[in-house]
């Protein structure tokens, strides 16, 4: 079953936290590492993703691979999310047809199409404002996640608090993705038991 609420994990986070927030009840992870590009980060990026699998894996998590279908391969992941300029779900899904598929969408038409090209779900946002990624469009607003419900699974992100969660929840979204409503508060775990709740 696709987790309710994702944990988006960088370079930058504790990852000590990590076991706690899966026995805690979080079963979803999202590695993302965006500003690596070059060979050397590439082996950066596969010491992370086995690091999250290796951390939550034993507590029955799920670890998607933000982007790269091949770190999510070597690593074991479970899944790969992939965005517009990324590979296509299409591919992915030929390629990797036992792999948990995300798609970034940002209204029906894109849910779609991502259905057609055999998406598992649909990463949905950014909702509100959010200052964890630069340079993202407008924000589309509770009313767009009602609009676009039905072919995919919808998991919300940007600007996700534990209020935000459970509004986005009954505008029709099925669950949340998350980076600094966990990360940036001074007991994430706190956090994400707030979050929990509010997508139960």
């Amino acid at each position: 079953m696709l987790p309710r609420l994702f944990c988006l994990v960088g370079p930058t986070d504790d990852l000590s936290v990590l076991p706690d927030l899966a026995r805690l009840g979080v079963r979803g992870f999202q590695v993302r590492a965006k500003h690596w590009s070059t060979r050397v980060d590439d082996r950066m990026a596969l010491r992370l993703a086995r690091d999250v699998v290796a951390a939550v894996r034993p507590h029955g998590a799920t670890v998607v691979v933000d982007d790269r279908l091949d770190v999510a391969l070597a690593a074991g992941a479970d899944g790969v999310h992939l965005g517009a300029l990324d590979l296509p779900v299409a591919d992915a899904r030929r390629l990797a047809p036992g792999l948990l598929v995300g798609a970034t969408c940002r209204d029906a038409d894109d849910v779609r199409r991502a259905t057609q090209d055999g998406a598992d779900y649909a990463g949905f946002g950014p909702v509100f404002d959010t200052l964890s990624k630069p340079g993202l469009p407008a924000p589309l607003g509770l009313d767009a996640i009602s609009a676009a419900t039905g072919d995919l699974p919808l998991l919300a992100i940007g600007g996700m608090d534990a209020p935000r969660a459970r509004e986005a929840r009954s505008a029709g979204a099925h669950g949340v993705a998350v980076i600094g409503a966990l990360w940036r508060q001074p007991d994430p775990l706190l956090a994400a038991r707030e979050l929990l709740d509010a997508v139960a």
